[in-house]
């Protein structure tokens, strides 16, 4: 049994070798199948990205899929998360993927579930799959991840995919550096100037301002995109080569430009396709 808990669990050679049978499939050097196996989609929170990639994932590999609703379930009537869970693996589902809003929500899970867990999101901590399609995405572009240098801007505090993105990035040989506003800022990181280092480095990865995630009254929109947002200008001051890549989904205008989403730099959507690819390979690590 294979869980997917948190990258930093994993060595550089297993990472690589998610990446590698990800790339596989894209060139279809790789045509397994997870048939019959079923895999059960618990989402505690919102997702269209992740929540919906795993579901196309798991119908590319010919699985039965299950999607769970926690605001029609039995948690209305108290059932406690950990029971939700246990009653999924009673049905004999062969895997479960699983996203919450609480910190380490695996923690209560971990030798109590005899089934591989996958982690869709945990709160503001990690998001493995996401930090695997960045990867791979990066490594399309340039061949290679070591010694390549990556700045992270916007919501660093309330943002799991900063967290995850910064601890594999620098195990895989990356230079990663952070640009936030101070009130969006984790104290654990040091902060460069965003436009001093824009020119200096090879992956832009933008980074969505969680409104739903900030403190009651605090409002930084009103001159955000002015200091912080990505747009035309700033682009033109990257390298030739360099690329952008956001989580998603983006504040239009807020973190990003309308004119700067789509532009020659900008690897968004290859980041979604891949997401795809990247969970078809860890559900095949999991379940084959």
């Amino acid at each position: 049994m294979k869980n997917l808990i948190r990258l930093q669990d994993l060595s550089v050679k297993e990472i690589n070798d998610i990446l590698d049978t990800a790339q596989d499939i894209i060139d279809h050097k790789n045509n397994d199948k997870l048939d019959n196996k079923i895999v059960a989609n618990l989402f505690f929170e919102p997702s269209t990205r992740t929540h919906y990639s795993f579901n196309t994932a798991e119908h590319k590999l010919n699985c039965k899929v299950l999607n769970f609703a926690p605001e029609s379930s039995s948690m209305n009537k108290g059932e406690t998360f950990y029971d939700t869970i246990k009653v999924f693996e009673s049905f004999g589902v062969d895997a479960l993927v699983i996203r919450h809003k609480k910190d380490f929500w695996y923690k209560e899970l971990l030798g109590k579930i005899d089934i591989p867990i996958i982690n869709a999101g945990d709160g503001k901590m990690d998001h493995p799959t996401q930090t695997l399609l960045d990867l791979l995405t990066i490594k399309q572009e340039f061949k290679t991840l070591k010694g390549l240098k990556v700045l992270i801007c916007g919501d660093i505090a309330h943002s799991r995919v900063a967290h995850s993105n910064y601890e594999c990035m620098t195990k895989m040989g990356m230079e990663v550096y952070f640009s936030a506003p101070k009130n969006l800022q984790d104290p654990q990181y040091q902060y460069v100037d965003f436009d001093e280092y824009l020119p200096k480095v090879d992956v832009v990865n933008m980074l969505r301002i969680q409104n739903e995630r900030l403190e009651e009254g605090l409002n930084v929109q009103s001159n955000y995109n002015e200091q912080f947002g990505l747009n035309s200008k700033r682009v033109s001051s990257m390298k030739n080569n360099a690329i952008i890549i956001h989580p998603a989904p983006f504040n239009r205008n807020v973190e990003i430009n309308d004119d700067v989403v789509e532009c020659k730099h900008s690897r968004i959507f290859r980041q979604i396709q891949n997401g795809v690819f990247i969970r078809m390979a860890v559900l095949l690590r999991s379940l084959k």
